[in-house]
């Protein structure tokens, strides 16, 4: 069976929420007509848990940069735990104070990065949640960039995302159902135990051609883009 699972195109690597353009204000103190200085977005702001701005003695987040909309490579810091749009062509780049960080590795927030899980639509989801369909390994340019132990691609209009173990990503050893057609999408190859009574086949090794296959496998799927398209199969449930 020639399985050829289709790529879906990833979405935006950095998820932006949309907050109010109004700027907070606050009182001066004592009586009169004292001045109110304006809030505004900018670096070492402080934001509340809403992602409202707010005088620094009483957020719960920083400002730690300012970027374009969305932002480019480097337009947020690492560490940031979310982004916000602020108005037009602008986003804050927000990191919280205390835990916890979504923006960490795994924590399915602020910018893309390795060890974050995505779905196949390339958007992150916690690792702690169910739905992802992989684990990011490294983000590049294109497929061809992969490091070793890439397992399969998500290629995007901007970058590629190279997956290693982890998810419904196929690895060596691993078990799946049998496909119900011979062409099917990715989402339709399906990881089960191996001890399940459902496991089919087996996967063997991943091979730049169906020829390279062991010779003890009877079946193959193939993906587009990543230094080894071909998943050989040894079929367990004849």
């Amino acid at each position: 069976m020639d399985t050829l699972p289709k790529l879906a195109a990833a979405g935006a690597a950095v998820a932006i929420a949309l907050v109010a353009l109004a700027g907070a204000v606050i009182a001066g103190s004592g009586g009169g007509t004292q001045s109110r200085p304006v809030l505004r977005w900018s670096p070492g702001a402080c934001v509340t848990g809403d992602y409202a701005l707010t005088a620094c003695n009483g957020g719960d987040s920083e400002v730690v940069a300012m970027a374009s909309d969305p932002p480019g490579p480097g337009g947020c810091p690492v560490d940031t735990d979310v982004v916000l749009r602020v108005g037009e062509g602008r986003t804050a780049c927000v990191r919280n104070f205390l835990e916890p960080h979504p923006g960490a590795p795994g924590g399915g927030g602020g910018l893309l990065r390795p060890g974050d899980c995505v779905t196949l639509d390339g958007r992150e989801r916690a690792c702690a949640d169910s739905g992802w369909y992989g684990r990011a390994l490294a983000l590049v340019p294109d497929a061809g960039a992969c490091p070793d132990g890439t397992l399969d691609v998500l290629d995007g209009a901007e970058q590629a995302i190279c997956l290693g173990p982890g998810g419904q990503v196929l690895d060596r050893g691993s078990c799946v159902a049998e496909p119900a057609t011979d062409v099917i999408a990715r989402s339709a190859v399906t990881r089960v135990p191996c001890d399940s009574p459902h496991a089919w086949a087996r996967v063997l090794s991943f091979e730049s051609a169906p020829a390279a296959c062991p010779r003890s496998a009877e079946r193959y799927l193939r993906s587009d883009g990543g230094r080894r398209p071909v998943t050989c199969l040894y079929v367990l449930s004849k």
